[in-house]
Formats: structure tokens, sequence, C-alpha cells
């Protein structure tokens, strides 16, 4: 009997992949939204669906937090930010992986692709969720932002990008929202988006980047055709 053969990947033309880590690699979607209806509803303010959420989630935050009803006369944002990241970090461990994401990763770095991790999420704990999911190893670093109020990932993009010291061309990002997309652009580099996080496939595909169905179609890349409106 003939013994099963593991599928022959094409050649990957990247070197090194800057991926998002919420809605990307961590399937934290609903829970930011069951979060997100617990501070509405102590305020009696109207709760949402996860469609809904993915159709008004956005960079950066606080207009997402306008979009939901917050004026910010009352109470600040960083009151309502505080109370959400407080009730996510309550729930945090409660989430799991996007499917495929340790297959993906593992396939990749067997031929030599270099990962590292881009993220809006508070610094200290992105380390503790990705050690949570034993994944540390596998990136040669992880950068999140010095507070959690999510402001913008580009400023510490560019810093990464000077010390990976790539050329542009070598490296792809990878994430699921509209300011990934902006980041890549920011720091000149090719980016594909998948569906299923933070918002909907349309509002990804109207960037005019590549959208995937899912992360392991990443392995089937055999050419530089990110910026491909072509999904897969």
């Amino acid at each position: 009997m003939d013994e099963k053969r593991a599928p022959v990947l094409p050649p990957f033309p990247y070197k090194h992949i800057m991926w998002d880590w919420n809605g990307t690699l961590l399937d934290d979607s609903h829970m930011a939204v069951m979060v997100i209806n617990e501070t509405l509803a102590k305020r009696n303010m109207p709760t949402i669906s996860h469609d809904h959420y993915q159709k008004i989630f956005g960079f950066p935050v606080i207009d997402y937090y306008r979009r939901l009803g917050f004026d910010f006369v009352d109470e600040s944002f960083e009151i309502v930010g505080t109370e959400f990241i407080d009730g996510y970090e309550e729930h945090k461990y409660e989430v799991d992986l996007h499917p495929g994401v340790r297959e993906t990763l593992g396939a990749l770095s067997a031929q030599g692709v270099g990962h590292s991790i881009l993220s809006a999420y508070k610094q200290n704990t992105l380390d503790e969720l990705v050690a949570h999911f034993d994944l540390t190893h596998q990136f040669l670093k992880i950068v999140g932002l010095d507070n959690h109020y999510a402001h913008s990932k580009v400023e510490n993009a560019m810093q990464w990008m000077s010390e990976l010291g790539m050329d542009n061309s070598d490296v792809l990002f990878v994430g699921d929202t509209e300011h990934d997309f902006e980041v890549a652009e920011a720091i000149g580099v090719d980016c594909i988006l998948i569906p299923g996080g933070h918002q909907t496939r349309g509002a990804l595909e109207k960037t005019g980047t590549r959208v995937i169905r899912d992360i392991s179609d990443i392995l089937e890349l055999t050419a530089k055709d990110a910026k491909s409106t072509e999904s897969s």
C-alpha cells in the first residue's frame, strides 16, 4: 500500500509575514460583540448583532464608539474604552485561534518563511495571549501598543520594518481590517486580507487588495499577486 504523502506546496513568494492578531489569527470578534453589548446595555443603549458590528467597526476605535452612539460628553472615551478592555480581559481565554492557524504557520515556517505579529492590542496582554496558545516561538517579534486605546499601528509598523531590514517586496502583511491595508500601504508592502474577523468581506474588498477565503489559502500563493482584486 502506498503511503500518503504530504502535499507539495509551491515556493512561497515572500520571506516574511507580518500578521495582525485580533480577528486574523485570533477568532475573537464574537466575544468582542458580547463585551460591547454588556457595555451598551449597562447604559440602556441599543445592543448590536455581529453582522452590524462588522459593518461599523474600524480605526481609530473612538470613531467606532461614536457609531455605536457614544458622544463622550457625559463620560470620556477613556472610561468607556477601559470598561470594554476590562470585559475583554475577563473573557480572553474563552476564544480560540481561527481554524488552520497552527498548520499554516508551521507549513510556512518549514519553507523558511519568518513571522511577526503587529497588533493594536496592548503589548503585555498580547504577549500573554500568544504564550497561552504556545505560539511565541513562531514569531521573530511580537509588536503591540503601549496602551489599549488602539489608535493606529502605522508608527510601530514603520519601526519594525526598519528593524527587519528586508526589501519591501519580500514582506507580506496579513490582516482582517481596512486599517491593516492602510498599515501595509504606509510601509510599502503587499497585503492580503481575510474575512471572518472584525470587518465584512465587502469592506475589505473595497480596499482593492487581495481578499482570500481563509488563512490556509495563503499556502497556495505562487506569485506576488496580493494586490490583485481576484478572490479565491
